[in-house]
């Protein structure tokens, strides 16, 4: 096929010409002309449409397409200015009625117009670049009808009028509302926005304006706020009922403007019933719908967060520093879990569980906190609480709930190691009492820090639950070894390694010559089991259960600690001893001595001594007796040992050097790690990236920090930069 000659073929026009009738033109167009008044009139069931199409096809094809346009528009101009002095001289409510029924007519004879002209609207309009027919009906519409003086204002007021009795409450005809608005859009959006939609929202934001201002004077921020969300969706409503979708964002920015935005600061302060009252009274569904309206202004979350965060921090600031809440360390804590709650369940009912709102509790929480130096010491204070009997009968998930919540106060803590040092020093208490109410909720908690802060953190805390377990296994042994031991007082000892307890030199009291001969044995059994240890008697830290036989021959078991044993043992060979006497035989140091006998002759119901004279403390002169009245519905008895609950001043100040101590060379090894991994560093940087590398455990001092670089300068760890004395160097 390609091998054929290709063959080009040309049409070639008609030798002769074609002679028209010159009168042939106007005959064709008065019988369309004809037609369109015809369908004008609703007469067009007697129409022929195919040789309607055929005339003005032909008209077309003879090159008299102009005549048949320029007709058009004008049959069309005259029939729409009949309608629209029918529009005009509508009477009240049937304007609205004449005008959509006059459109809806328009259209059906535009249609049939348009079918009409079907071969013009092909050929004839896209060469000429006239306007089709349909638009051009839309055209002359407008210009004729809508924009005619009389009906253009008049519309106007006509349909505003008709939103403001809506707004007022009335019903009105929204079928009818959403046709003629329909008919503007059909227009083109031009006429939607210039003749409705532009005076509409000036006519809204007038009216939002007023109405807002009557609202602030007159109801509270709650009420308020309930009725802006009535306004905001009433008019969403009525975008989808007869307004374009486009303008629902433009209308709300209206209602939000003047009825959020212009009073936010006004409503979240407004007095009784602003953001903090309704904070205070937990109003939800009020908070709830603050954040969802003050969302939609620019920075109206902003201004929420700042007044609900500086409420947090003013609140929160009275708690911790009120000298009354913190006589109660118990009781503080869960004033702050209780704070905490509070907060996080309106975050999480009102505030959509926002992001930003948790991290400024978080950083208000974190703030005040830590305005009080006894904060670790207190949460430590209420774990010990918890775990002595505060969780007896509690589900485990209830147990982990609680472990959970003091967790996330510790996160707070910028001195975690000083909880540490406490949460040492109440875990050995418990374990060496038997006072846990339940290993796992031990293990659990040690779990979550090793999480939150790593091995180093809890090693040692593990390391005594390992010597617990040990203990257990040597007193095994040692019986094991001494079956002759089985028929006196049975000993129970409990190794603890030096490094992992919190233990403080104490002086050896006197024990009774029965316990010292079992110390004794145990000694030598346990030197005999382990080679290179050395051991050291705790007895401040122990306890006893001794069998006691008052007057009428009533018995009962006492539960004390090993001081107070020491004390009522020696009256087994006398019937009075004075305070001297009992601190000679003892050895007890003095303090020690004194809150033991308060203990056990001062408190109600746990009195098996008497003393005299009859007072509340002890003095270096008094006596004391065996009380043979001493009775209890209990046959054993624990006499606890009267001891403050918080610190005393001197205790805390030599914890707090303890912790001081304790920073240094964990500072000393965060410098060199920088300074092994950068060679040198100025020394606004150093205190920098050592702060930062130590926050996890505490806030270091940058005082303490430079102590420390002179102290490795000293030893040969850093040298100054001979010409710049603010530069380290490491050295290797």
């Amino acid at each position: 096929m390609s091998n054929q000659k290709k063959r080009n073929f040309q049409i070639e026009a008609f030798k002769h010409r074609v002679v028209v009738d010159p009168k042939y033109a106007e005959k064709t167009w008065n019988i369309l002309e004809h037609a369109i008044h015809e369908i004008y009139n609703h007469n067009a069931s007697g129409l022929s449409f195919e040789e309607l199409y055929r005339n003005a096809y032909n008209m077309v094809l003879h090159k008299f397409g102009d005549r048949l346009y320029s007709g058009l528009v004008t049959t069309m101009t005259s029939h729409l200015k009949e309608i629209s002095k029918s529009i005009e001289d509508a009477k009240g409510g049937l304007f609205l009625e004449e005008l959509h029924r006059k459109w809806d007519d328009h259209n059906k004879a535009l249609q049939m117009i348009r079918d009409i002209l079907m071969y013009m609207d092909r050929t004839y309009i896209p060469s000429t670049q006239k306007t089709p027919v349909h638009e051009l009906g839309m055209n002359l519409w407008r210009d004729n009808i809508i924009h005619s003086g009389k009906i253009q204002t008049r519309l106007l007021n006509t349909l505003l009028e008709l939103v403001l009795k809506e707004r007022t409450g009335e019903v009105i005809n929204r079928g009818l509302m959403r046709n003629i608005i329909k008919m503007l859009m059909d227009l083109g959006s031009s006429v939607y926005q210039g003749d409705f939609e532009r005076p509409f929202l000036e006519v809204s934001a007038e009216f939002y304006r007023g109405e807002s201002q009557k609202f602030i004077e007159c109801c509270d921020c709650g009420d308020y706020l309930k009725k802006a969300e009535r306004r905001l969706n009433e008019e969403m409503e009525r975008v989808t009922h007869y307004l374009d979708a486009q303008s629902e964002t433009k209308i709300t920015n209206v209602v939000e403007k003047e009825m959020i935005a212009n009073h936010m600061v006004r409503l979240i302060q407004m007095e009784n019933s602003g953001l903090v009252n309704m904070l205070l009274d937990d109003k939800y569904e009020d908070l709830g719908r603050m954040y969802v309206l003050f969302r939609r202004v620019q920075d109206g979350l902003l201004k929420i967060r700042e007044v609900m965060t500086s409420h947090i921090r003013e609140t929160g600031k009275q708690l911790v520093t009120d000298p009354e809440r913190l006589k109660d360390p118990v009781e503080f804590v869960q004033r702050l879990l209780d704070e905490k709650d509070k907060y996080d369940n309106i975050i999480t009912l009102s505030f959509n569980n926002d992001k930003t709102f948790q991290n400024a509790l978080n950083s208000s929480f974190e703030y005040f906190i830590n305005l009080n130096a006894r904060s670790p010491e207190f949460i430590s204070l209420f774990v010990d609480e918890k775990l002595r009997k505060g969780l007896k009968g509690v589900s485990e998930e209830d147990v982990e709930i609680i472990l959970d919540k003091v967790m996330m106060l510790f996160r707070y803590l910028q001195e975690k190691d000083v909880f540490e040092k406490y949460y040492k020093q109440h875990l050995a208490k418990r374990l060496l009492s038997g006072k846990t109410v339940s290993d796992d909720a031990e293990r659990s908690l040690i779990v979550k820090l090793k999480t939150e802060c790593g091995y180093q953190f809890t090693s040692k805390l593990e390391g005594m639950f390992t010597d617990m377990k040990t203990s257990q296994d040597t007193m095994h042994g040692f019986y094991a070894s001494h079956p002759e031991l089985g028929d006196g007082p049975t000993l129970t000892v409990q190794v603890l390694t030096t490094g992992s307890w919190p233990t403080q030199p104490s002086a050896t009291c006197n024990l009774p010559a029965e316990m010292s001969v079992l110390c004794e044995k145990f000694r030598a059994y346990y030197l005999g089991t382990h080679t290179g240890r050395r051991l050291s008697w705790q007895t401040n830290m122990g306890t006893a259960d001794i069998k006691a036989t008052f007057g009428k021959g009533q018995k009962h078991e006492l539960n004390v600690s090993t001081y107070q044993m020491c004390v009522l043992m020696l009256f087994n060979n006398a019937d009075r001893l004075n305070y001297k006497e009992i601190e000679q035989a003892t050895e007890i140091p003095a303090s020690d001595l004194k809150r033991c006998l308060q203990s056990m002759a001062c408190v109600k119901g746990k009195n098996v001594l008497r003393k005299e004279p009859m007072s509340k403390d002890i003095g270096e002169d008094d006596a004391f007796f065996v009380n043979d009245k001493f009775t209890s519905k209990f046959y054993k008895v624990k006499i606890g040992t009267v001891v403050a609950q918080k610190e005393s001043e001197p205790e805390k100040q030599e914890t707090r050097q303890r912790v001081e101590e304790d920073r240094k060379p964990q500072i000393e090894a965060a410098i060199v790690r920088i300074m092994k991994s950068r060679r040198q560093l100025d020394h606004n940087n150093i205190i920098a990236e050592v702060t930062k590398q130590l926050q996890s455990r505490f806030l270091a001092n940058p005082t303490e920090i430079k102590k420390r670089i002179e102290s490795l300068i000293e030893r040969d760890f850093l040298e100054r930069d001979n010409s710049d004395r603010k530069l380290y160097r490491y050295l290797a």
